[in-house]
């Protein structure tokens, strides 16, 4: 689950990045408040790559896509793409846990068929 989690939010990081670079052309907003925001939103994306698997890990990963379709007020397609990358986000937990899964039963297997040596 680790892997897949964390491709995906190195792509995120990519898309915050590039998403400010959208939001800094808006004249509602200062230059600080967006590299603010989406520095908090790309610094989270590279802890959460270290604590997917800790407790709390998988929850703080939706509350960030949960943000990123929630950017789309500032940038409208941000919606689309808060909506993709939270596509994504299930599909690496839920595929994530289910290789894991296949791959402890494998090791499981593996120990147990495993010839004892003499």
């Amino acid at each position: 689950m680790r892997t897949l989690c964390a491709s995906t939010l190195i792509g995120e990081l990519f898309v915050i990045g590039f998403a400010g670079l959208v939001a800094m052309k808006s004249d509602d907003l200062s230059n600080t408040t967006v590299w603010t925001v989406c520095g908090i939103g790309m610094l989270l994306s590279v802890l959460l790559c270290g604590m997917i698997t800790r407790p709390g890990g998988t929850a703080l990963g939706w509350a960030l896509q949960v943000a990123l379709v929630a950017s789309g007020f500032v940038v409208p397609m941000m919606f689309i793409l808060g909506l993709v990358f939270g596509g994504l986000w299930w599909a690496s937990v839920h595929y994530g846990r289910k290789i894991d899964e296949a791959k402890a039963r494998w090791a499981a297997q593996a120990a147990t068929e495993a010839p004892s040596g003499g």
